[in-house]
């Protein structure tokens, strides 16, 4: 692909990098439109990603230039994809040394992920002020790789190992922000094909789905097939939405809908009496930030156990129930008990929101703006 990314050509202000999964993309766009929300035009702030991420599906329907370099990240464990990290890593890296001698963005942002890593790489080169995002309450190796030159961290938890680090809440994007789960419920719920009078619960695993957790949903879908109460939208995954079928009983039963991707997310968290999803940092604070009642399964194999920590960040202050994947087996017992109590599921949206207030404080656009003004020569 062209080093020029697309869109309008305009001086950029910012770049925004990372990149792969759901859970860097939106983030990465949620710094974007709080940039927007402070003034800067989206065709400043500019986005480096990866060929192979979400982005590719995610980016061109936005106002942000974007450009994309083939680079892979490196695996913990044996691979052939690992002979190729050091070669792509390298020729990403020159190509934005390239544009970013071209283009000159005052600050690069990394909110982490291997994508991030050229951008951060020619950033150094280049003396560009770096700011480092970090929306995990483990951060990431690439996080912690970026944090040790940069100028500032933006932190989602208290207490974060990063070096400079500010607590500026999570980016969440603007359409979550702005979510009313009392005054859309009716309208979210029509706009998903869901009975207004039906307790809801949506699942999802992550934007690459959970094998275990598909698993663990069908069998209480299977359990409930005769229930005309409840209806459960599976965001299943893509790469398992094949061979996760719909439980059709008509209007006599449950209602089961399987998709491979959710791309309403607004919408799921007006609608959801309940919502039943991993421990990936979006996931964590869109429930705060939403005040949405949830059972959170930290997947098993998750770096440093960096899920079960964010987890822990809602469940230690009773905003959350944290399922441990060991315990995958009572999920269905969990689902019914706060089914059928209320006021449970109540005081866990309530605290949830509690939580998630810091999120909307304006902290993160500042902290990147005064970077990018430290950086213009006096």
């Amino acid at each position: 692909m062209d080093d020029v990314p697309s869109g309008p050509n305009a001086a950029t202000f910012a770049v925004v990098t990372g990149g792969g999964t759901s859970g860097h993309v939106l983030p990465a766009l949620a710094v974007a439109e709080a940039l927007v929300a402070h003034g800067h035009d989206a065709a400043t702030i500019r986005y480096v990603g990866c060929t192979r991420g979400i982005e590719t599906r995610l980016l061109p329907a936005t106002p942000f230039p974007h450009v994309f370099y083939d680079v892979v990240g490196f695996q913990r464990s044996l691979s052939r994809r690992n002979l190729a990290f050091v070669p792509k890593m390298l020729r990403a890296t020159r190509r934005a040394i390239s544009a970013f001698r071209a283009d000159r963005p005052r600050v690069v942002v990394s909110v982490g992920g291997y994508a991030s890593m050229p951008a951060v790489f020619a950033a150094r080169r280049l003396k560009i002020p770096v700011v480092v995002v970090s929306y995990d309450r483990t951060p990431g190796r690439a996080s912690r790789l970026a944090a040790r030159r940069a100028a500032a961290c933006a932190v989602a938890f208290e207490n974060s190992p990063l070096p400079n680090a500010e607590l500026t809440g999570a980016p969440i994007r603007r359409q979550i922000l702005d979510v009313d789960r009392v005054g859309d419920r009716a309208a979210a719920r029509e706009r998903l094909g869901l009975d207004a009078d039906r307790f809801v619960v949506a699942v999802m695993g992550g934007s690459q789905g959970s094998g275990v957790l598909n698993g663990a949903i069908g069998a209480y879908v299977a359990a409930h097939r005769d229930d005309t109460g409840l209806a459960v939208r599976h965001v299943a995954g893509e790469r398992f939405a094949a061979d996760v079928a719909p439980l059709d009983v008509g209007v006599s039963g449950v209602v089961h809908q399987v998709i491979g991707y959710e791309d309403d997310m607004p919408a799921v968290y007006a609608a959801v009496d309940l919502l039943i999803g991993r421990g990936g940092a979006s996931t964590v604070h869109e429930v705060a930030v939403t005040g949405t009642p949830a059972i959170l399964v930290p997947w098993a194999n998750a770096a440093e156990d960096h899920q079960t920590d964010n987890v822990r960040w809602l469940a230690e202050r009773e905003a959350a129930v944290l399922l441990p994947e060991a315990d995958l087996d009572r999920l269905g017992d969990e689902i019914e008990r706060l089914r059928h109590d209320d006021a449970a599921r109540t005081a866990l949206g309530a605290a949830a929101a509690e939580r998630g207030e810091v999120h909307r404080s304006g902290a993160l656009a500042r902290l990147i703006e005064r970077v990018a003004v430290s950086s213009v020569p006096s």
